[in-house]
Order: C-alpha cells, then structure tokens, then sequence
C-alpha cells in the first residue's frame, strides 16, 4: 500500500476491510465482529447461495430454464446466468438472491479491473457465471485481487484522468478514476452488508 497515491491510500484501505470482511463472512471460520473479537461463521452453502427470501426474487439459474420473472435474458456464460433485464430495470427493483449479488459483485470487479489495466475487452457476456457457491466465492476472490491489482497500477495522474477505465456498463468514461474507485468500494459495501443480512435472515429461517 506504501506504494499508492496519498490519495489512494484510504480507499484502497477501505476496500481491503470491506472484502476481507465480506469473505471471512462467507466463508469462516470465525469473523471479526466489528469489537475485535471473532464470531463463529458457517461457510456458504449451495442451499443457502440460491434461496430465495420472498417470490419472485432475482437470481442464478440454470439457462436451461430461462429467466425468472420481470427478467428478459440470463446474462453471463455458461450453463448459469443471472437474471436480468434492459435499461430501464424493472420497478421497483426485484429483490435478490445472495447469488446473484455475488456474481454481480465478481463480475463488476472483474470487468472493470480488465477495463483499467488489462486487455479492456472483457464483456458481461462472455463470463461465466457461477452455479456453486465455492465457485462464487473463488470468482469474488479472484475479482477483487484483479481490481486490487489495477488500483496499485495507477499513479497519480492516472486518478485524475477521466475515461482511465475503460468499463462499458457504467459511467467511467466520463468520471475520473478517483471517482470510479470510490463507486466501486460503495458496491463492495452496499452489497457486502445485503449479503450479511440475507445470511443472518436464511439462518433465522432454517432454525425455525
């Protein structure tokens, strides 16, 4: 981290904690509390990667199977996709499964560490989607070491030069890259904390 921009720094700080704790929240043994101390946690389940809190949830599926309802196509590679839908999105938005923010967060992550330091020609529908829940935390993991990668391969100027990702499915062409890194740790952060709740829901919901 010494080796980061001034300005870098404490984003690239948050976005460490933000995915370590996420991981250790998916994965165990024990996670920080938020006190210092560790609390006991379960790894993921394939049960519990795809269930659904209420009908009608967005998801992973098999593409056998098509979409559920209010999507349009199944968007990835693969024999899974995840549910999803053209500009403007359905509304209100459909509530959705811990799989599929886990592959949207991977993906996001991902793609847009390719689209800064990469080959800039990775697409949404060329990856793969995860149908197993190890699979979807490797691809978390894996995502966020690559973006990580392309944080510490920007200088100071590259923070300010705007278009210096590249990433097709967002703004970033008219943001500055310092602006991009603080959207992409408030996904980790917005999503990690919904991925929290729906386990502490699907726990309360296999015990009763």
């Amino acid at each position: 981290m010494t080796t980061a921009p001034p300005r870098l720094r404490p984003l690239l700080a948050q976005f460490d904690f933000a995915c370590e704790r996420l991981l250790r929240r998916l994965t165990g043994p024990a996670m920080d509390s938020g006190d210092g101390t560790g609390t006991r946690v379960e790894s993921l389940t394939d049960d519990e990667y795809f269930w659904a809190p209420v009908p009608g949830c967005w998801t992973v599926r098999r593409r056998a199977d098509g979409p559920g309802p209010r999507a349009t196509f199944l968007a990835g590679a693969g024999p899974w996709g995840r549910d999803a839908a053209p500009y403007p999105h359905p509304w209100p938005p459909p509530v959705t499964t811990l799989a599929w923010r886990l592959s949207h967060l991977a993906e996001m992550l991902a793609l847009r560490a390719d689209h800064t330091a990469g080959t800039r020609s990775a697409t949404r529908e060329a990856y793969p989607v995860s149908g197993a829940a190890a699979e979807a935390v490797a691809a978390l993991r894996t995502g966020a070491a690559a973006w990580r990668r392309a944080l510490l391969s920007a200088d100071d100027t590259a923070l300010d030069t705007v278009g210096y990702c590249a990433y097709p499915y967002g703004s970033d062409a008219e943001e500055p890259f310092l602006d991009i890194v603080w959207w992409v740790n408030q996904e980790v952060l917005h999503h990690g904390a919904e991925i929290a709740l729906l386990r502490d829901l699907y726990r309360t919901h296999r015990q009763t």
